[in-house]
């Protein structure tokens, strides 16, 4: 009997594991699409169901420690990039909940906002990262650090 319950909990805690694990919160490494050079690590977080991602250090190795947003039209135009808010009010879709959308992500680079979705994958170790401007979408696939 007891054997049986020490089985359904470790069962139900590895679970729990693999479920966090397909949600986007965590620390990940982006790769430039482009050039696929490591270029940041992010933290996503999230608060009453709203995740938002915030740059945390810088990996590659061009990056200046001390730049800001120039090209930014909003609140961050002439922020620091370190420690920026780059992802905001993602929320998990209500049509598949593998899916975090209804935000919007902003370049540093060229200060453009996209909408933006977010779709863990392969068990939650990478993170599909999709930026729009109306038709048009860019894609990065981000691994996860933590």
């Amino acid at each position: 009997m007891i054997k049986t319950a020490l089985t359904a909990v470790a069962l139900s805690m590895a679970s729990l594991s693999a479920f966090a694990q397909m949600s986007p919160v965590g620390l990940w490494k982006t790769i430039d699409d482009d050039t696929k050079k490591e270029k940041s690590l992010v933290r996503i977080t999230e608060s009453n169901g709203v995740y938002s991602g915030k740059i945390e250090k810088f990996l590659d190795p061009d990056s200046k420690p001390d730049a800001v947003c120039d090209k930014c039209t909003d609140e961050r135009k002439d922020k620091p990039i370190l420690g920026m808010t780059i992802l905001r009010n993602l929320k998990q879709s209500a049509d598949d909940k593998t899916v975090y959308d209804g935000g919007d992500i902003v370049d540093p680079n060229n200060g453009k906002v996209y909408r933006s979705r977010l779709k863990p994958i392969e068990d939650g170790k990478k993170l599909e990262m999709r930026g729009y401007i109306g038709p048009f979408y860019r894609t990065q696939v981000w691994l996860r650090v933590e």
